[in-house]
């Protein structure tokens, strides 16, 4: 069984996406008024749907939604895992 693991620390949160490929990102056309799109990590190919932005904007829209990060270090085979999603605080 794999084991999931919540964190807000931007170091352990940039570490992880880094040490994996991943790009910091935002869904294109999803910007409001507040200028900030939807989150995604792009871990490539490049997708067109996605626009990657600095680790600033990243975590100022990560601490003004009161995100968390959930992620996965190794899959339920012990190879790494990608698997991650943005959840609220609680």
């Amino acid at each position: 069984m794999s084991q999931g693991n919540t964190t807000t620390d931007h170091k352990v949160i940039q570490n992880w996406i880094e040490a994996r490929g991943g790009r910091p990102s935002v869904v294109k056309g999803t910007e409001g008024k507040d200028g900030e799109g939807i989150l995604r990590v792009d871990f490539g190919p490049k997708e067109d749907r996605l626009e990657e932005i600095s680790w600033e904007d990243f975590f100022e829209t990560f601490e003004d939604r009161k995100l968390a990060f959930l992620h996965q270090d190794k899959t339920a085979d012990g190879k790494e895992s990608r698997f991650f999603k943005f959840v609220r605080r609680e």
